[in-house]
């Protein structure tokens, strides 16, 4: 009945704005709205923005973080003053901002790209962990912080790594963020103080 009332150009993009995470119905609307009696000009550089995120963004081949296109690894990696013997494994890229705005954190990061949930289909083969055991060797790494988030997936997948590494021979201090993360809350939505306190609070696993 929606569709009827408004024009289709703004019905699309409607339903396309509805598409994304946390976006409801009437989000939606409201969305598309504003941007309708916004100036061209906006409309215009959020579709600049758009259409440039997939060609101007890739992933480090070593730690997995997000960099630009012309880069070749993260610059946090690159960085000579990073301790490369300390890794702190996250599940997604932004756990990585989340982490370096407590500003106590001066090692490294590996990203594996989700968590084990087999209700979606995520098992290990599909994380990077194959690759956190090639950069344990090459970096002499002599500590792993297991810093997946404080829910059923998160746990299950520090589990894993912990036996993976366990399996492989790899003997290494691993540790893991301790008090101040409530369960079911993402690492992404934690402010600076709880993560401070869990990095300082990090036990050892």
């Amino acid at each position: 009945m929606a569709s009827q009332l408004l024009p289709k150009a703004l019905t699309d993009l409607i339903e396309e704005l509805g598409k994304l995470p946390g976006v409801g119905a009437r989000t939606a609307e409201r969305y598309a709205y504003y941007l309708l009696k916004s100036d061209a000009r906006t409309s215009n550089h959020l579709a600049t923005a758009l259409s440039a995120v997939h060609t101007g963004v890739k992933s480090c081949p070593v730690t997995f973080a997000l960099i630009d296109a012309d880069q070749e690894v993260s610059p946090l990696y690159a960085n000579d003053s990073r301790d490369k013997t300390l890794i702190a494994v996250v599940e997604e890229p932004l756990d990585i901002i989340a982490l370096e705005r407590t500003g106590q954190y001066k090692g490294t990061y590996h990203v594996l790209g989700g968590a084990i949930s087999p209700i979606d289909g995520i098992g290990p083969e599909q994380l990077h962990i194959p690759e956190l055991l090639e950069r344990i060797k090459s970096d002499d790494v002599k500590e792993i912080i297991i810093a997946t988030n404080a829910s059923v997936e998160g746990e299950s997948t520090a589990l894993f790594l912990q036996k993976y590494l366990q399996d492989a021979g790899i003997s290494i201090k691993m540790t893991r963020l301790a008090r101040g993360i409530p369960v079911g809350v993402d690492l992404e939505y934690a402010d600076q103080i709880t993560l401070s306190h869990a990095l300082e609070g990090r036990r050892t696993i």
